[in-house]
């Protein structure tokens, strides 16, 4: 089963500074509209309080990081793209 992730941060002014750090969260269903997303630590945000991230930057949550599914070694063995085909090398 693929486990889809994206990661965010708390907007500025929503905690402080050093609370600003990088959450992991799984996409919803997309049937589904959350009131509230749940980081994999467990936190909780809601409308309005996070900034999505195109990349890895900035402090990530530790519990996050530790609680974030490890890639399936059969899809990196064969260097397979998220269809299933060979990339080019």
């Amino acid at each position: 089963m693929t486990v889809r992730l994206f990661v965010a941060r708390p907007l500025p002014g929503t905690v402080g500074e050093t609370r600003r750090v990088v959450h992991v969260f799984e996409v919803p269903p997309e049937d589904a509209a959350p009131e509230r997303l749940t980081a994999l630590c467990g936190l909780m945000f809601g409308p309005g309080q996070l900034e999505l991230l195109e990349r890895l930057q900035g402090m990530p949550c530790e519990s996050c990081l530790r609680l974030t599914p490890t890639p399936d070694p059969k899809v990196i063995e064969r260097g397979a793209d998220q269809t299933g085909n060979k990339r080019a090398s």
